[in-house]
């Protein structure tokens, strides 16, 4: 499932030890069920948090036993008593999933903000923390939210046609336009200066993980952090077009990590 959905974070899970990454293939496979069942649901939103509501239970149950008939549940059961990981925090991820099973999503403040990513992004974080052979998982959590925070402010665009809206500040008037005029330009301001923020707490981060993915792990800081320097570059228009990095920049955050 990792290899066909996303080839790039399959290649970098092939960089952990071996013994880890049936470990993170489980993992990948549970959070991108969960998402799968809110984009691709075709009923209603009740529907759609009743199969999470399932997806969830199917892990619990799975836990109680110690084995489970879904090949995903199985290998993720087994990865966490294998491995010692806090799958409880899968809870967590589950409660910001369900934000999302209405379509139109509104998120008003920073604390509703930081409420969806300590799901979205810091608890799948803390579950990862001992696959990484990190000591920090908090610094490993605080990572992921940077990127998630990233991802929300390069995505404004494609994320306002699915009537979803992740940054609090954002006028939809501007929106509707398909304009980024200056509430919309200050309202980025601020999630860039956010997410920089993040990066800076959560720099040790990777230096606490295994040999083996540091490298990776600042490379997708160093792309990252590029995205949001090319959003400040534009004088934060994140409307116009979806920021991506030219092949020298992406060579450079190579080169760098």
């Amino acid at each position: 499932m990792q290899m066909r959905h996303d080839p790039t974070f399959f290649a970098a899970t092939a960089r952990l030890p071996r013994d880890v990454r049936p470990a993170v293939h489980a993992l990948y496979g549970y959070v991108r069920g969960a998402d799968e069942l809110v984009d691709n649901a075709c009923g209603s939103a009740d529907e759609a948090r009743a199969a999470l509501d399932a997806w969830e239970g199917a892990l619990e149950e799975g836990r109680r036993r110690g084995a489970s008939d879904h090949p995903v549940i199985a290998a993720l059961v087994d990865a966490g008593e294998r491995h010692d990981l806090p799958l409880e925090e899968l809870r967590v991820y589950m409660r910001s999933m369900r934000v999302d099973c209405d379509g139109r999503v509104r998120i008003a403040s920073a604390a509703e903000l930081d409420a969806y990513m300590d799901g979205s992004a810091a608890a799948v974080g803390r579950v990862m923390a001992p696959l990484l052979g990190s000591d920090d998982a908090d610094g490993v959590a605080r990572l992921g939210v940077a990127f998630q925070l990233t991802n929300f402010i390069r995505d404004v665009r494609e994320d306002w046609g699915m009537d979803r809206v992740y940054l609090p500040g954002l006028p939809e008037d501007e929106l509707a336009r398909g304009e980024a005029g200056p509430g919309a330009r200050r309202a980025i301001s601020e999630h860039v200066d956010r997410a920089r923020t993040l990066f800076a707490d959560s720099a040790a981060a990777p230096e606490r993980c295994h040999p083996a993915v540091r490298r990776g792990m600042r490379l997708a800081r160093g792309v990252y952090g590029g995205i949001l320097d090319r959003v400040e570059s534009s004088g934060y228009d994140v409307m116009a077009r979806r920021t991506s990095l030219p092949p020298w920049e992406m060579a450079l955050a190579v080169t760098r990590a």
